[in-house]
């Protein structure tokens, strides 16, 4: 159907994982992508390569999203190569688990400043374009930790709380320029994160998920594709779990 030919969509942390799916799923509706990463080149350059032959013009970009002024300059590309941004989709985040006792300064001055700050920096960055055109959709990748709050993971579960207020306030403030922002919370889902963990661990969270399996990346894309289509014109500062019912 093409539902996104030529749209301009920018997801950020967008090599691996569920960004990866996500550059995926809006390019085979035919949406323009851009994307960024940090550290994976490897996986940017395949990807890119991979989303130029869905016949997408595609920009990969790195940037670390904890810089405002990097943030601002993936914008600027954007808009020198497309001339507008309809999709802003903040999918980067890091995790370092520890429990509070042993959780250093760095450990949570990283979470936050990557997954609620790098939120600020690129939101920051996109939104006085979006004002002007009075016109676009912004999706947070929250997760069930900011909505649950799992062990271990207290600045983890902090910036994915942040997350969701931060998305609720600004969608109000956004509303009457045609602006929708929501929050997508994935539980456990079928990336290298996961997959890192050890069986003993992985079986005891199977054994908490009432669906007995873990998410997959594209089962999230979906998730925002229909967030980010006309579908959803009605929804705005809502959050949507897809966690296999964990979090019931």
């Amino acid at each position: 159907m093409d539902k996104f030919k030529e749209k301009i969509v920018i997801i950020s942390g967008g090599s691996r994982g569920i960004g990866r799916a996500i550059c995926l799923a809006f390019a085979k509706e035919k949406a323009n992508i851009v994307f960024t990463y940090n550290k994976s080149a490897d996986e940017a350059l395949k990807l890119a390569k991979e989303l130029t032959g869905l016949g997408v013009e595609v920009l990969s970009l790195q940037a670390d999203v904890r810089d405002y002024n990097q943030c601002r300059q993936v914008i600027e590309n954007t808009l020198k190569k497309f001339n507008r941004i309809d999709i802003l989709i903040n999918n980067a985040g890091i995790v370092r688990d520890k429990s509070l006792m042993m959780m250093l300064q760095e450990d949570w001055k990283d979470v936050i400043e990557t997954n609620l700050g790098g939120v600020f920096n690129m939101t920051r960055a996109a939104i006085t374009t979006l004002l002007k055109q009075k016109n676009g959709c912004i999706i947070n990748m929250s997760s069930v930790s900011g909505v649950a709050g799992i062990a271990r993971q207290t600045n983890y579960s902090a910036s994915k709380a942040g997350i969701i207020g931060f998305s609720r306030s600004l969608a109000k403030e956004v509303a009457a320029y045609n602006i929708r922002v929501n929050v997508v919370c994935p539980g456990f889902i079928n990336t290298d994160m996961v997959n890192s963990l050890t069986d003993n661990i992985k079986k005891g969270i199977l054994e908490a998920i009432p669906t007995k399996r873990l998410g997959e990346p594209e089962e999230v894309a979906n998730v925002c594709l229909f967030l980010a289509s006309e579908q959803a014109n009605y929804i705005t500062g809502e959050t949507i779990k897809i966690d296999g019912g964990l979090t019931l």
